[in-house]
């Protein structure tokens, strides 16, 4: 019998206000972190506090009491919870039965509390001490044949500090094997970027949202991925700044929102709408989306367009334009799902606004032409010279905390040359030249037997990869698998021959080395720096910082070696001193890191200095990609829930969506449900005939009706992610294909 009760409550509030209020309070009980938590929320984001370990966005250079949000409150709770997993706990579950739990429940029993080892003989996690898990790791790599046959994944998580001694390791070690999270997320942006401007980060600064005219907010949802977000473009359209919303779900986040910490507003109870043009395209229609746009820009004439900069700045505009006017509207419509009045309307708010900010998150980065589609947004934009100048510019989203100063510090396969040998002055080594594996190469050479040994700085590998039940084989085939980690998940449990937890620091705990409190740095999106400070008492005495772990474990691995691992992991400002000796724009990093807000890294592209072949920004020409379905078959885009940060679990309900207690469901235009027999509560299965021939199927989801274009479905991760094959990746970036899955629906 179906079920049909219950089964989606409309949220018809404002976003945050008092639902993100009582949310935090809920999740701070939970966690039995109501003092602690709170307490690590008035430190966090502020001058001597330490960063938010949720998302990138930037905090203002002098931060309130009260720079947090819903999501980061969250996450505070679940890191300075109460609960602890212990060598009892792990004594009382074998990794057998942990397997049968979901990731809700592993994360949900607390804090890792020391090292632990896997003992395959009777299926459960051991303790260990630090020094037998540095010599046995130690050992495996030194015992590899190749440094190639090591693989070293870093979340973006990660400190600065953490993040150039990891890399540092392993290029002494021998390899650029350094996959990242960047690889499945946002590494379509940095190719495009540094295609098309020659510099693979965002253009904008903070100060850019306060003189925008126009934002175009682009397959993204800031309300549950970024809500900070949010204040800046609640600000943006009190003052008038128009805001044009590219998303294929109706999210409520932006369409009206309330701040929490304004108290006026909250006593009248009255949102501040954000959107003032809400479009939704069909999945993986933003190419054609952008094709329109300029289309409909250049029928307005020459007058329209910025001659000066194209002409001083920029190549290629010429074939641009021939390649766009010759598309056709009825194609553009077709692949796009919207009409070309829709289309037209955008390009008038476009055309009449003088600066311009175009935001985009993983809605644009995870289609096999996501790289190609970025570069039309960035086309657009060059058309009336909407990059470098103040109010406009280009702002990729990203998600992680440090995700962007981990490539910044060297976390990438494909490392520069200027890099390396930077590096190769200031420490006397000699780095690979060899290009290394990213995170889909990655799990390819673990399955095949060419990669031996797993470590992950952070993270969670096995549910954050596409092609679930393949990743999972191919580190089981791993000889070693170590995971540096503050909590229980689903990788720990996915073990090689040896495996180990080596428990860490969270970034709201003191980090006292040799006596001496110790900070580490962060860089938000918008490449400002600054520094980190942990004030609550670590969850355990065991538990070592991430650069003392990394430094430890360089020199098992390495005993023969002159870098002084001892003194880096123990004194970061000595680390800082050679950081900025090997990255220029770090000149002074110590000095730098005490000035309030942190300090700029610059950007050639936001100075209008192009770091391109030729000098001058590129116009990027690609036709106009026709997407095909298998008959039956719709475009299914995997996404977040509110109680949810990447693979990370807080709870089980998605508020704005109006889905509580449930993650297996699969968002359906009332048509499509109508088409194919179901009704609204009915269970299916997902089913996707891959390239491969393989039948990968996502059972028993129930069926809600959602605002979303006919044709297109929504579903969380990583539940879905076992309907991603490893070999379905975006041209050029190899980022998987989560937003462009063809399935078919099975009634159970």
């Amino acid at each position: 019998m179906s079920e049909k009760s219950d089964l989606k409550i409309p949220y018809d509030y404002p976003a945050a206000g008092r639902g993100a209020l009582i949310s935090s309070a809920k999740h701070l009980l939970r966690e039995k972190a109501l003092v602690t938590g709170s307490k690590a929320l008035l430190r966090m984001n502020q001058p001597d506090g330490f960063d938010c370990p949720g998302c990138a966005w930037p905090e203002p250079g002098h931060a309130s009491h009260f720079e947090f949000c819903e999501n980061g409150a969250k996450a505070v709770a679940a890191e300075t919870t109460t609960k602890r997993v212990t060598r009892e706990f792990f004594a009382r579950h074998t990794v057998s039965e942990l397997l049968k739990k979901d990731g809700y429940w592993l994360e949900g029993q607390g804090r890792l509390t020391e090292p632990m080892a896997y003992d395959a003989a009777t299926d459960h996690y051991v303790p260990i001490s630090w020094d037998e898990l540095y010599r046995r790791i130690g050992s495996a790599l030194r015992s590899l044949s190749n440094p190639d046959e090591a693989v070293f994944y870093t979340s973006g998580r990660t400190s600065n500090e953490a993040a150039f001694l990891y890399q540092l390791f392993g290029r002494e070690f021998g390899t650029n094997n350094f996959p990242d999270c960047s690889n499945m997320c946002h590494e379509s942006s940095g190719v495009a970027l540094n295609e098309s401007v020659g510099v693979g980060k965002g253009t904008v600064t903070l100060e850019d949202f306060e003189k925008a005219d126009a934002i175009f907010v682009i397959g993204q949802n800031p309300g549950t991925n970024h809500p900070r977000m949010l204040s800046e473009l609640e600000k943006a359209a009190k003052r008038g700044c128009e805001i044009v919303v590219l998303n294929p779900l109706r999210e409520p986040g932006l369409l009206k929102f309330l701040h929490p910490q304004h108290a006026v507003d909250m006593v009248i109870g009255k949102g501040t709408p954000i959107a003032t043009m809400y479009l939704q395209p069909l999945v993986a229609g933003d190419f054609a989306v952008f094709t329109g746009l300029i289309k409909s820009v250049l029928e307005r004439g020459e007058e329209i367009l910025d001659r000066a900069f194209i002409e001083t700045h920029t190549s290629g505009f010429e074939t641009l334009a021939a390649t766009v006017r010759e598309t056709p509207w009825s194609l553009i419509e077709e692949q796009s799902g919207l009409s070309q009045a829709q289309i037209v309307m955008m390009a008038d708010i476009y055309v009449r606004s003088k600066s311009v900010i175009a935001c985009w998150a993983m809605g644009l980065t995870q289609n096999k032409h996501a790289v190609a589609t970025i570069q039309q947004v960035v086309n657009l934009m060059l058309l009336r010279g909407n990059v470098g100048r103040p109010g406009a510019g280009l702002c990729p989203v990203r998600g992680h905390s440090n995700v962007q100063g981990d490539r910044t510090m060297g976390i990438y396969e494909k490392p520069s040359a200027a890099f390396l040998d930077s590096l190769d002055r200031v420490f006397g080594i000699r780095s690979p030249r060899k290009h290394g594996y990213d995170t889909v190469e990655a799990i390819a050479a673990m399955h095949e037997g060419k990669a031996k040994v797993f470590i992950a700085m952070g993270g969670n590998f096995a549910e954050a990869t596409p092609d679930s039940a393949f990743t999972e084989d191919a580190l089981r085939r791993c000889a070693v698998t170590a995971h540096v980690s503050t909590k229980l998940n689903r990788s720990h449990l996915i073990t090689g021959r040896e495996a180990y937890i080596l428990p860490c620091l969270g970034r709201s705990e003191i980090d006292m080395r040799e006596g001496k409190p110790q900070k580490v740095t962060v860089e938000d999106s918008m490449s400002m720096v600054h520094a980190s400070v942990g004030r609550n008492a670590p969850a355990s005495p065991h538990l070592l910082s991430e650069p003392a772990i990394v430094s430890r474990l360089a020199r098992a691995t390495l005993p023969e070696s002159k870098t002084s691992w001892e003194r880096f992991g123990n004194d970061y400002a000595s680390l800082r001193d050679k950081i900025a000796e090997t990255l220029p724009a770090f000149k002074g990093f110590n000095q730098r890191i005490e000035e309030p807000g942190g300090f700029y890294l610059g950007n050639a592209a936001a100075e209008r200095r192009w770091q391109v072949e030729g000098g001058k920004a590129r116009f990027t020409v690609m036709p106009m990609p026709v997407l095909k379905l298998p008959d039956g078959a719709l475009r299914l885009m995997t996404m977040r829930s509110h109680d949810q940060y990447n693979t990370t679990i807080y709870g089980l309900d998605d508020r704005y969506r109006g889905i509580y207690g449930e993650r297996r469901v699969v968002f359906l235009n009332p048509l499509d449900i109508e088409s194919r027999g179901l009704v609204a509560g009915d269970r299916i299965d997902l089913i996707r005939n891959g390239e491969d021939g393989v039948e990968r199927v996502a059972e028993n989801f129930k069926v809600v009706e959602y605002d979303i274009p006919k044709g297109c479905a929504g579903a969380y991760f990583p539940e879905t992610n076992v309907l991603v094959p490893l070999s379905s990746f975006a041209d050029k970036s190899q980022t998987p294909l989560s937003k462009f899955i063809p399935v078919t629906l099975r009634k159970r």
